[in-house]
């Protein structure tokens, strides 16, 4: 599903009252509100559907697999998504 796909389905959702183009600056603020937080080092956590949150890697030592030479991989924040058990549930076919 892309994100095109997912204005459409919520425009359906609401009825014939909100426009996509309105749903897409729907979508498009929570996905900024969502990249801000975790650019500032917060966590959303969405009851229901789950946690974006931000997991510190630690700094390591790689092999580049053409030359098998040592790289060193510095530490570094990604962010994760957790979803919630009810979320899990329904995905895995038993309603929570």
């Amino acid at each position: 599903m892309t994100k095109a796909d997912l204005v459409e389905q919520i425009a359906d959702a609401i009825g014939p009252g909100v426009t996509k183009k309105d749903c897409a600056l729907v979508v498009d603020g929570l996905l900024n509100a969502v990249k801000q937080a975790l650019e500032e080092g917060e966590s959303i956590e969405i009851r229901g559907f789950g946690t974006f949150k931000l997991r510190r890697r630690k700094a390591r030592t790689a092999r580049n697999p053409r030359t098998g030479e040592a790289v060193d991989v510095p530490a570094r924040d990604v962010p994760v998504f957790k979803p919630s058990r009810s979320f899990r549930d329904q995905v895995e076919g038993r309603e929570g």
